[in-house]
């Protein structure tokens, strides 16, 4: 299982670039001088039609067969779309299914081939999102991770759960992304308003964007095709 980042997508830039986007609460800047560093940003309107609902939260998954499938909690935690982002710049959409659940949660561990821990918020308990056939939620009789659980993966082996205590937050940023073009006249500044989450594949380099109005990428093209190139040059 790879892991997968959430953080601010960070990108080498020189000073100019990011005084040129000051006043947004957080920037995803363009570096023009090395084209592997150009990004495009892409609207929710240019992805698959569920990428057009507002979500309350994201995660990516890699699957057994080699695909990277991003999962996006939507309608209050009853619904789970999900997309098959292996290729950023041909994402497809796999496809909804129904939740039972008490309401909106979070994913707080990775469980490894068999899915995620979630937190459902309010205080209202944790449960297993489980991966391996149609995704649902399962209750574990006696799964308190507000009292230090210890996480066990599929082979034995203990799993990282610094994070299960953790707060995740529910506030939300304003992007703004500097795109710049092949002149000066032809660089702009697109915003992405009221961001929820964001979820960088490390694999491509490729960041997501779950905001208000669905689902943004922010794609480096030049490395789509060749993630070995974002991988050996550190991101």
């Amino acid at each position: 299982m790879k892991a997968h980042l959430v953080g601010k997508l960070l990108v080498n830039v020189p000073r100019m670039a990011l005084a040129i986007a000051l006043g947004a609460t957080s920037v995803a800047p363009l570096a023009s001088a090395n084209p592997s560093n150009a990004i495009v940003l892409v609207r929710p309107t240019d992805l698959p039609t569920l990428a057009k609902q507002n979500g309350e939260a994201m995660f990516l998954h890699d699957t057994s067969d080699g695909r990277t499938v991003l999962y996006v909690e939507q309608r209050d935690g009853t619904q789970l779309a999900i997309f098959d982002v292996t290729d950023p710049a041909h994402v497809k959409g796999n496809g909804s299914v129904q939740l039972n659940g008490p309401g909106p949660f979070d994913f707080v561990a990775n469980l490894g081939k068999r899915g995620k821990l979630v937190r459902f918020r309010g205080g209202q308990g944790e449960a297993v999102l489980d991966l391996r056939n149609i995704p649902m939620l399962l209750k574990v009789p006696g799964l308190d991770t507000q009292n230090s659980t210890i996480l066990v993966a599929d082979d034995g082996s203990r799993l990282a759960a610094q994070a299960l205590n953790a707060a995740v937050g529910q506030s939300t940023r304003d992007y703004k992304v500097f795109q710049s073009g092949e002149s000066p006249s032809d660089d702009r500044v697109m915003e992405v308003k009221q961001v929820r989450q964001e979820v960088t594949n490390p694999d491509t380099g490729t960041t997501f964007l779950l905001a208000e109005n669905g689902l943004y990428l922010i794609r480096r093209p030049a490395l789509d095709a060749a993630p070995e190139v974002y991988q050996n040059s550190g991101g």
